[in-house]
């Protein structure tokens, strides 16, 4: 058995576990510890903080998913002010060996080592995933996570990560229209992350909100997303539904790029919206192909329920390239 600490780091949150790979490859995560990365400077001081707080010895091996390009030996992160300097990061952190990948390829791993029950159907034909064949996996969050894992069929697979959320914006209909006039006001260049991620509901709003002439609060992100999930406010929960339509449109668009057999949606907000997905526009936006409409009714579309799928999904990669 070895034992190894996982590490999912995002834009807001650094998560760290405590884990373990058997002989035969299976993986055990202990309790989580989450920090805000806002009160850290670096990866350092940050798992510094770990090892005061765990109540076991750090292990020597580490397995490390970035949000981020894990590219060359620094990565500068996406919506973080950390630098991480990958190509010493052994060094940096007083271990012996460390797998460093980026956080949606982890969750790509994840969802080829997850249980099926840990998968809630959303649309397409019902069963497990596919064993063969290309799986979409992407996941709204403080940004927008795309990655996709190859299945032989025989067990095997093989997971890549993309930054797939920084392609360009396809509005469909008016209203994305107008969403994509205010962001043009605001941005150089208007990603698909504009709007399909945390952020991107305020912007939303606000779009509705001048449809209808309306004036609104600033409610920040938290209290907005609370407003929309809860329905306590008729605009806040028209953006959210808003926001799975645009959120179903894009996993439709992976789809048909990443050749894909199947798709998962997942992230904190992936796991926030499984209600609201279900009764949403969601699956119609998804099918909403032209002609190929058909075939994406074809695609099963699942969200992972893992409640750490970047930890577990870094620990099954650290798995994958020591247990082959």
């Amino acid at each position: 058995m070895t034992d190894l600490v996982a590490l999912d780091i995002g834009g807001t949150h650094a998560r760290f576990a405590l884990a373990s790979v058997g002989g035969d490859g299976a993986i055990r995560l202990g309790e989580p510890e989450t920090l805000n990365t806002s009160d850290f400077t670096s990866l350092k001081t940050a798992w510094e903080e770990f090892e005061r707080r765990s109540s076991k010895p750090v292990p020597n091996a580490a397995a490390i998913a970035i949000a981020g390009p894990v590219t060359g030996e620094t990565v500068r992160m996406t919506n973080n002010s950390w630098v991480i300097h990958t190509g010493r990061i052994e060094e940096q952190l007083g271990i012996d060996e460390a797998v460093v990948l980026n956080d949606f390829a982890a969750v790509a791993h994840a969802v080829a080592r997850a249980d099926e029950s840990q998968f809630v159907h959303l649309t397409g034909p019902e069963g497990a995933l596919p064993a063969s064949g290309t799986i979409s996996v992407l996941g709204p969050g403080t940004g927008l996570g795309v990655a996709h894992l190859y299945r032989d069929g025989e067990g095997g697979y093989h997971a890549q990560a993309t930054e797939g959320g920084h392609v360009d914006f396809a509005p469909v209909d008016a209203i994305d229209d107008a969403i994509l006039a205010r962001l043009r006001k605001l941005h150089r260049r208007v990603s698909t992350e504009r709007v399909v991620s945390g952020p991107g509901l305020d912007d939303i709003y606000h779009t509705l909100a001048a449809i209808e002439g309306r004036a609104v609060a600033e409610l920040g992100d938290k209290a907005l997303w609370e407003a929309g999930l809860s329905g306590s406010d008729s605009l806040a929960a028209a953006a959210v539904e808003r926001f799975c339509m645009s959120l179903g449109s894009v996993a439709g668009d992976y789809a048909l790029a990443h050749g894909a057999a199947g798709v998962v949606i997942a992230g904190g907000l992936g796991q926030r919206l499984r209600a609201t997905l279900l009764k949403s526009g969601f699956a119609e936006r998804f099918r909403f192909k032209g002609r190929y409409e058909q075939m994406m009714a074809g695609i099963p579309v699942k969200l992972i329920t893992h409640p750490q799928p970047g930890l577990f999904g870094a620990a099954a990669a650290f798995a994958n390239e020591h247990f082959k």
